[in-house]
């Protein structure tokens, strides 16, 4: 019987894929143990931004106190804390984890809501530890200076966690008391010895650390028999005082919502710790508070500037990986020579993205980790409350991690195609295969172009679609993530269009000097050398165009919304100052300063006061809500005190629109724009004077028809937009009163007094916060009791951080105290530009460094066609030029494309948010950054290739 074989089989062995995948994770290490500064530097790239993220997250995460460390921190081990609760009416829910901020209110003023004291709220069978907080004054010389003072038993044992003593010991009675360390040191007292305070003369023995304060805070820590009754008595904050109870049961959400119906707020544990379900954290008809306007343009911001820089990343990456590859080409052929399939050849590649970023992402992580760790640690060691702790943010690190991973991996991808479809035979010639015509990467570069065009265009649409503020800050989730969808797009789309660009402007480089053409013809020729380059400039400069348009931007917008307080180099001195209470609680009478020593004081402090000038207003809001009577019911102005705030009343029609959520619906809009368009009134809000006060004040010159308006009876007025007709109404707030303001339901004081007079428009230099000025005979036929209230100081420089010491403590011999200050309006800050160029220059850096990598890395793939250069003969001034003109080429289109690619995506994030009114296109610095790229690595590919050659080893045939 003929001996029958059995059938071959031709089916794939069981576990051969896994099998495969072993051998390629060897190969991989082996290669990555071989070349291990390429190796180190793209873990290095995916490392970095993987660390900035995680530790990122983690500091913020550890500015957020968990729900345990609110209770340690601020309760010890108390049950509950009882303090007032700043609202309107009683249909207000405070935040759980807050007792100071209202979570959800109807916003509606109750003229008849009295809030409850709450020591009246205090739940029976508790133990009570009260707080309150004192302002203190001691002597520093001939001045008064202030400091806190904090009344408690910090020592309690039921205060554990709350309060540590550090130093020292426990007082012991009498004038012993604990105090803070910045307390010391700012006084220079060492403990044991005397500090002299306005409540007695007291003994610090300890310094005491408050979890809930910074240890450089300046504070007294008394216990109540210690301070005098009549200090704690007067004018104070109605959360100066606060309960702390202390007991077995906890104190309920139930019990919580009842005391914020009367006006109490309770931090309680175990509402802390089980807070409740977000149902009970509305009241009817609540007001839905809109995100910022601001926060939502910062957000669109960061998610175009992260995508680009998440891309850049991964570009970069992929350079190495791709002259990695090309150096593999050989090692790979042989392995395709003994039988190994396409896909194992394309996974010993995509293994080294494997390794690499899993050790990138896995020492990214540990790094930020080990980074935000060690910042807590010493923010904790400085006695600074603003980290609570060692938070990790594990969802925003593992997302992080992924990233970085996936960029490695998908950075490996590309070139391990490329690779695995070599030719075999011109791999083992250590030949290089026939460049493909990339005929298949345009038409996909053409179509994810439009792909990206397409996505711009939809997000630029959809955000210009809404008119409505709130409804554009609702879209800008949906349009940033279109609008970086579409920039990412576009440099992946340009990326795949460089082959065809570098062929297409390599046929017009005829007239171009030798080295140029040589270069042009090579980067076309060698496109799996050319892209990666490419890529990674075109990626780093798109990076840095986007970041130029964004921060020119916000620049410009700042420029536009700052807020003035006088004119440029302009300081203003009180010459009446409030004193503290009497030991009745009575008011004291204010103190007045003599203008002209101040003024002496001043000019003698400073060489740079150009004048000094008495402002006079009318008579200033004086002595307000204290003594019998002072109650709303009671006169609005007595020989003593004074209530009368004077405003300019806005013309019905001619309020800046705002939309429900309080954002204003046009910037632009000139009822929204000039002199007091936003601000509150003041004192200072309405002037008396002439025309050299005009002049002063203003910034402008009044001219003959608006002096002799003035010297008339009208009113000079800063903005048109309260003035009709050649008139406005001046009015009398009493401060004592709140009501909802017709036009946009915010909170405003009741008018008293309307006076119609005549005006005439003179807008100032800049928006300073006046409405205008009168004359003094025209403030005393009104009744308005001028005063001189102030000293204007006018500088011809912005003085530096010592005159400002200097002009204080001259200040501070005249008045009595170091608290006044001397603060310089310092104008629209004019040295923003050099934060243009500053992010040219971290731009420019970050570039040439993407530049100088993928240059180097084509230099050394590129090594062999100089070492055929060098053994026929050309000159090494010849190879240095090509050099040049390789990374001349490569870095200029690479920053062409990105500054196109980076600006485009800008403008059209500008465009579609709040800072559409402010869009500025810095073209200075990109253009500097544009030619600066190319030229610099030119002149740096020039200066490091190297005259001579090492011996290269040559294949047969090769």
């Amino acid at each position: 019987m003929p001996h029958r074989h059995p059938p071959l089989e031709l089916a794939p062995a069981a576990g051969g894929r896994r099998g495969s995948f072993r051998v390629a994770l060897r190969m991989a290490r082996r290669d990555i143990a071989r070349h291990r500064g390429r190796s180190l530097l793209i873990v290095l790239l995916i490392m970095l931004p993987v660390a900035g993220m995680t530790a990122a997250g983690t500091l913020y995460q550890s500015s957020l106190r968990t729900p345990q460390e609110i209770v340690r921190y601020e309760l010890g081990k108390t049950q509950a804390r009882f303090v007032a609760l700043p609202t309107p009416n009683g249909d207000s829910v405070q935040d759980p984890l807050n007792d100071s901020v209202v979570a959800s209110s109807t916003g509606e003023l109750d003229g008849d809501f009295v809030p409850t004291d709450p020591k009246d709220l205090l739940p029976p069978g508790y133990g009570i530890l009260p707080l309150r907080q004192l302002q203190l004054t001691t002597s520093v010389g001939a001045a008064k200076v202030t400091l806190n003072g904090v009344q408690v038993d910090a020592l309690n044992e039921a205060f554990e966690g709350k309060f540590t003593l550090l130093d020292g010991r426990a007082p012991a009675g009498g004038a012993e008391v604990l105090a803070s360390r910045g307390l010391l040191k700012r006084f220079n007292v060492d403990l044991g010895e005397e500090l002299t305070t306005s409540a007695g003369t007291f003994v610090p023995v300890g310094t005491i650390r408050d979890a809930d304060a910074s240890d450089n805070n300046s504070t007294l820590y008394l216990q109540f028999a210690q301070v005098p009754a009549g200090l704690v008595q007067g004018p104070a904050s109605a959360q100066a005082a606060s309960y702390y109870v202390t007991g077995p049961e906890p104190v309920t959400w139930q019990q919580v919502r009842e005391a914020n119906s009367k006006g109490v707020g309770v931090l309680s544990r175990s509402v802390v710790l089980d807070p409740p379900p977000p149902g009970e954290l509305t009241v009817p008809g609540a007001r839905v508070a809109g995100v910022p306007s601001e926060t939502v343009a910062t957000y669109a911001t960061f998610a175009v500037v992260g995508a680009l820089a998440l891309l850049e990343v991964g570009l970069l990456a992929g350079a190495a990986f791709a002259v990695g590859a090309k150096h593999q080409v050989r090692e790979l052929a042989l392995l395709a020579a003994s039988g190994a399939e396409a896909p194992t050849i394309r996974a010993v590649v995509t293994a080294s993205g494997l390794w690499l970023g899993g050790l990138a992402v896995t020492a990214g992580a540990a790094a930020g980790l080990a980074a935000a760790a060690g910042v807590v640690w010493w923010v904790r060691s400085t006695g600074s409350a603003r980290l609570a702790g060692v938070h990790p943010d594990l969802l925003l690190t593992t997302v992080a991690m992924l990233m970085g991973l996936a960029a490695c991996i998908l950075a490996a991808l590309a070139p391990a195609n490329l690779v695995a479809r070599q030719a075999l035979l011109g791999a083992l010639k250590s030949g290089r295969a026939p460049a493909a015509s990339g005929r298949r990467s345009t038409l996909a570069g053409v179509a994810v172009l439009l792909a990206a065009a397409g996505l711009l265009a939809a997000g630029s649409a959809l955000g210009s679609s809404a008119k409505d503020p709130d409804q554009r800050a609702q879209q800008a989730a949906a349009v940033s993530a279109m609008l970086a969808g579409g920039a990412v797009l576009a440099v992946v789309a340009l990326v795949l269009l460089t082959g065809w660009l570098a062929a297409t402007l390599t046929s017009r480089t005829r007239a171009m000097p030798l080295p140029l053409r040589m270069a042009a013809r090579d980067s076309a020729r060698n496109r799996s050398r050319t892209v990666p380059a490419v890529a990674a400039v075109l990626a780093a400069a798109t990076l840095a165009s986007a970041a130029l348009v964004l921060t020119a931007s916000q620049l410009a917008g700042q420029r536009q919304s700052h807020s003035w307080s006088a004119l440029e180099n302009q300081s203003y001195l009180p010459l009446n100052l409030a004193q503290p209470p009497l030991a009745d609680g009575t008011a004291a009478p204010a103190v007045t300063v003599d203008p002209e020593r101040l003024s002496a004081a001043v000019s003698g402090a400073l060489d740079s006061v150009s004048w000094t000038r008495t402002v006079t207003t009318p008579a200033p809001v004086e002595n307000c809500g204290f003594g019998e009577g002072s109650g709303p019911a009671g006169p609005v102005a007595t020989e003593t005190s004074n209530c009368l705030l004077y405003a300019l009343a806005r013309p019905s029609g001619q309020e800046c629109p705002v939309t429900p959520q309080r954002r204003v619906v046009d910037p632009d809009d000139w009822r929204c724009r000039g002199s007091m368009a936003s601000d509150q009134p003041t004192d200072r809000s309405i002037l008396v004077g002439g025309a050299d006060d005009i002049r002063a004040m203003f910034g402008s010159e009044a001219g003959a028809a608006i002096v002799a308006a003035l010297d008339a009876g009208a009113m000079v007025v800063t903005n048109p937009a309260f003035v009709r007709d050649g008139k406005v109404e001046l009015q009398g707030l009493d401060v004592r009163t709140q009501q909802p303001s017709p036009s946009d339901g915010s909170i405003v004081h009741e008018a008293v007094t309307s006076t119609v007079l005549d005006a005439v428009i003179l807008e100032p230099a800049v928006a300073v916060p006046y409405y205008g000025i009168v004359s003094p005979a025209t403030a005393g036929r009104l009744r308005l009791d001028p005063k001189a209230v102030g000293l204007a100081i006018q500088l011809n420089r912005p003085p530096s951080a010592a005159e400002v010491d200097a002009v204080t403590g001259a200040v501070a011999g005249v008045v009595g105290h170091y608290g006044l200050g001397f603060w310089v309006e310092p104008g629209v800050p004019k040295d923003q530009a050099w934060m243009g160029w500053l992010i040219v220059a971290i731009s420019a850096l970050i570039t040439f460094s993407a530049a100088g990598i993928t240059t180097g890395l084509a230099l050394a793939d590129a090594r062999t066609d100089h070492a055929t250069l060098a053994g026929v003969g050309a000159a090494p001034r010849l190879r240095k030029t090509l050099a040049a003109s390789q990374a001349l080429f490569t870095s200029g289109l690479g920053a062409v494309l990105g500054a196109v690619a980076g600006t485009v995506p800008a403008v059209l994030i500008v465009a579609s948010t709040e800072m559409r009114s402010s869009l500025e296109v810095p073209w200075l610095p990109l253009a500097a950054m544009v030619m600066a790229i190319p030229l610099t690595a030119s002149a740096l590919a020039w200066a490091f290739t190297r005259s001579a050659l090492p011996m290269t080893r040559r294949a047969l045939g090769g």
